[in-house]
C-alpha cells in the first residue's frame, strides 16, 4: 500500500457537527442573558429620564415660585414637546399639585 496516507487534511463530519452543536449551547446561553440585560437598561435609562425631569420640575419652580401646571410649562428647561422615557409610547406622568414626576 505505498502512496496512500492515513493522515488526511480537513474535517470529519463529526468534528464539525460537535461544533456547530457548541456553537449552538453558548448561544442559548447567551441570547436570554442579552434580552434580560436590554430591560435591565431601558429601566434605568427611564428612571433617569423621570429624575432629570423631576430636577427641571424643581429648577422651574425656584425660578417662578411655584409648580409647573403640566410638563409642557418646562420648554425652556426640556427641548421636548412629549417627554417619554426610552422604548415607551406614553409620556410621563406629572402631579402638578405635589409636583411630582412618575413613570406611566
Amino acid at each position: 500500500m505505498v502512496g496512500q496516507s492515513s493522515n488526511e487534511n480537513g474535517f470529519t463530519l463529526i468534528e464539525m457537527l460537535i461544533v456547530i452543536l457548541i456553537i449552538s449551547i453558548l448561544l442559548l446561553i447567551a441570547v436570554p442573558n442579552m434580552a434580560k440585560n436590554n430591560d435591565v437598561v431601558k429601566d434605568k435609562s427611564c428612571a433617569a429620564t423621570v429624575q432629570l425631569v423631576q430636577s427641571q420640575v424643581a429648577a422651574y419652580q425656584v425660578e417662578h415660585d411655584e409648580l409647573p401646571t403640566e410638563l409642557g410649562e418646562l420648554d425652556e428647561y426640556i427641548d421636548s414637546d412629549e417627554i417619554k422615557c426610552p422604548g415607551d409610547s406614553e409620556v410621563l406622568n406629572y402631579d402638578s399639585e405635589t409636583g411630582k414626576v412618575s413613570r406611566p
